[in-house]
Formats: C-alpha cells, sequence, structure tokens
C-alpha cells in the first residue's frame, strides 16, 4: 500500500492524472497492445490456419450491412479471413517488429553515443561522420536498402535490423552531447582519480545519467518504427504475405478498395492510426513530463 501510495502522488502520476488526452491514449495502448499479446486466444477466428478459412465467406461486409454476418463483426477479405482476427494477429507482428527494432536502434545508438562523447578525438569524428552520412538519406530508403540486399528466408529479423538501423543516429547523437556535458562533472573525474576503467565509468556513472531523453525518444520512435514496417510491408518488401501485419492488411484491401470491399482496408487502416496516434501522445507526454522547464 506504501509503494503505491508513493506512485499515485509521484510527479509523473499527477502529470498523467492531469491530462484527459493522455489518459485516453494510455488506455488505447492498453487495448492495443492487449488486444495483440492476446491474439491467439481472443481472436475470433485463427486467419493463419487455412483448414479453418471458408472461401464461400469471402468479402463478407461488416456485420451491420446488409448480407452481413454476427459471426465476422468487421466483414472477412478475399479469403474469406475474419477481419478483426487480421488486425489482431497484424497488430502483434506490427507492435513485436517496432518494439524489436527500437530496442536495436537503442542498444547501438547509445553504445556509439557514449564511445562518441567519452573518447572523443578520431572515435568522436569517425561515429559522428557515419552519422551525417546516414542523416542525408531518408530512413526508410535505409531501411529498403537493408532489407534489398539482406533479403532471406528470415524476413522479420532482417526487417527488425532494417528499421533499427535506419533510426540509431538521434540516440547516438542525444547521448553524445548528453555524455560530453558528464564527463566533466566531479563524479566522473573522482571515478578517474580513484582508477576505475573507461568502460566502468561510462556504464556504472555516466549511462544512468542519460537513459531520461533516450527513454522520451524510445516511446516516440516506436510509433515511427511501426510505420516503417507498415509502409515497407505495404510496398510489398516488409512481412510476408503468409504471416501479415498492418501494412500488409492494408496493402492487400487496397487491391479491392474501389471495388466496393471497403472494409478490407479501411479498418487495418484505422487500427494502425489509433495504434501510432496512441503511443505518440504517449511519448509527447512523457517528453513534457521529464521536462523540468515545463513543470
Amino acid at each position: 500500500m506504501i509503494l503505491l501510495r508513493r506512485i499515485w502522488d509521484h510527479d509523473l502520476a499527477w502529470s498523467f492524472r492531469r491530462s484527459p488526452v493522455t489518459v485516453v491514449a494510455a488506455a488505447l495502448t492498453v487495448i492495443c497492445v492487449g488486444a495483440a499479446l492476446l491474439a491467439p486466444w481472443a481472436s475470433p477466428q485463427d486467419p493463419f490456419d487455412m483448414a479453418a478459412l471458408n472461401l464461400s465467406d469471402a468479402f463478407t461486409p461488416p456485420a451491420w450491412e446488409d448480407k452481413g454476418m454476427a459471426s465476422y463483426p468487421l466483414g472477412t477479405d478475399n479469403q474469406g479471413r475474419d477481419i478483426l482476427s487480421t488486425i489482431m494477429h497484424g497488430a502483434r507482428i506490427s507492435l513485436g517488429v517496432g518494439i524489436a527494432a527500437v530496442l536495436f536502434a537503442l542498444v547501438l545508438g547509445v553504445s556509439l553515443g557514449l564511445l562518441s562523447g567519452y573518447l572523443g578525438g578520431r572515435v568522436d569524428a569517425v561515429i559522428m561522420r557515419i552519422a551525417d552520412v546516414q542523416l542525408s538519406f531518408p530512413a526508410i530508403l535505409i531501411a529498403l536498402l537493408i532489407d534489398g540486399f539482406a533479403r532471406v528466408a528470415l524476413a522479420i529479423p532482417v526487417l527488425v535490423l532494417a528499421i533499427g538501423f535506419a533510426g540509431w543516429v538521434q540516440y547516438a547523437r542525444t547521448v553524445r552531447g548528453s555524455t560530453m556535458v558528464e564527463k566533466e562533472k566531479e563524479y566522473v573525474q573522482a571515478a578517474r582519480v580513484i582508477g576505475r576503467r573507461p568502460l566502468a565509468i561510462m556504464l556504472s556513472h555516466v549511462l544512468p545519467n542519460v537513459t531520461g531523453p533516450v527513454l522520451v525518444i524510445g516511446t516516440i520512435h516506436i510509433a515511427t518504427a511501426i510505420i516503417t514496417e507498415a509502409t515497407l510491408s505495404f510496398l510489398g518488401v516488409g512481412v510476408p504475405a503468409t504471416r501479415p501485419s498492418l501494412g500488409t492488411l492494408i496493402r492487400i484491401g487496397n487491391e479491392f478498395l474501389y471495388s466496393g470491399e471497403w472494409w478490407i482496408t479501411v479498418f487495418p487502416g484505422l487500427a494502425l492510426v489509433v495504434l501510432v496516434l496512441s503511443v505518440n501522445l504517449l511519448g509527447d507526454w512523457l517528453r513534457d513530463a521529464l521536462n523540468p522547464k515545463l513543470r
């Protein structure tokens, strides 16, 4: 009870309660993430089980329209797959790819940022020049190039690496700037005097003091990574059609949009918008809540 009371009285909890938009965004995020995590058990149908599909139910409209069926509340696609079920399973893949890509970018960017900011000199120059070159290309182009060169049977791991490698620069530049400030402070100099190694100083003393901005960037980057994955899948170079993400579902539905089967692409598109918008709003709130100048 004491722990819960402390959490309730914390500045972040107070800021959260004071923002109705953030509360709604958090609720939507919990719903989206919960639906994705529970998809194998909570979805009305397993859209990847070909034996469970009925082609005679293909192109069934939503339940509230004429010829709609209660068993398919959002309708079906061209293969008779329940749209609600495909959205839940597709969000599971989109979230998994997005979070994994952000973790990869965070680890790579923070590591290079620490080395660049703490060591300086040629190491800093080389890492920052690589970052400058990468920043001159759009992130989606970097992901397309990596995905094109490394395309193998393991499509999802390659997609994670492609999206993650396209987003490490912002972490590296942020951590580098914070590290250059922290390494001149007295506690770091004291650690040097007592003979601690540079790696131990970076991990034990500098890293804990530069993680605040990284967490904010990571939260916002999740939404960007999901959009990048959806874009790649929409272009046909992302997740394979046998395990479709939200982007793949939108691409498939787009082929039938002008023939009247609008629900095949509209509902996955709405799910993607709600997921990305809610995560973005949470990231914006976290950025403001952790900024002492805005308190």
